[in-house]
């Protein structure tokens, strides 16, 4: 497991950088410390923004809110400050985010969309309200919501994400610990493996997930 500071002292060394950072917060003082304290944040939220990571990603009974949403949307519910990328809108008796069960029209079973499957994910809209508040507009009723959450303790980190996190960070700080042209270059380079450790880390993490699609028509719900 990796703190911070491992990581940041990973992605210096990256850099061919032979210092060690001690401390972030606060920084000990070093020019490297306050770098890292600058860009570990940063370069940490943006990589959990990119992928649905199995690690960060909770689900949570939303707050409604006394507002009247606008229009066509017929509830408003509270963002959870500790989100990052919002996946899904569910039921809250939903199993998952690919199928719902069948809704009974008297005696008989019915899809609720005529002759197709009806997938459990509801339509929703995230927007800014009057006092600045993030707030979640949809026709759910008691929704639930899926999302990455801003993870902060590294040792819930898959070992692959941690190693994109490392060349991720290496590229914002490479200007900066380099300078001029060798900073750029080594920037690019840095993406370069990002990019290859992010590509593994992404399957990696796809593979840790299962779903069943369970699609329901009324000719086979009635049959």
């Amino acid at each position: 497991m990796s703190s911070e500071v491992d990581i940041c002292n990973v992605a210096l060394g990256y850099l061919g950088d032979d210092a060690t950072v001690a401390s972030l917060s606060p920084p000990e003082g070093s020019a490297q410390a306050d770098h890292c304290a600058r860009f570990y944040p940063i370069s940490r939220d943006s990589l959990l923004d990119m992928h649905g990571w199995s690690f960060a990603t909770r689900r949570a009974s939303l707050a409604l809110l006394a507002e009247t949403p606008p229009s066509p949307w017929r509830y408003a519910y509270a963002q959870p400050t500790d989100s990052l990328d919002l996946l899904a809108i569910l039921a809250p008796d939903a199993q998952d985010d690919y199928s719902t069960g069948l809704i009974q029209y008297g005696s008989r079973l019915a899809s609720p969309e005529l002759g197709v499957g009806n997938y459990t994910p509801q339509t929703f809209t995230s927007e800014i309200d009057g006092s600045g508040a993030q707030v979640i507009y949809t026709n759910q009723q008691n929704a639930v919501l899926r999302y990455v959450a801003q993870v902060t303790d590294p040792t819930k980190f898959s070992p692959l994400f941690t190693e994109a996190l490392c060349w991720l960070l290496a590229s914002k700080l490479a200007g900066p610990v380099l300078k001029g042209d060798a900073g750029r270059a080594a920037s690019v380079d840095c993406l370069k493996m990002f990019n290859m450790w992010f590509g593994k880390a992404t399957v990696s993490d796809s593979n840790q997930q299962r779903h069943k699609v369970a699609q329901s028509t009324t000719w086979m719900a009635n049959r």
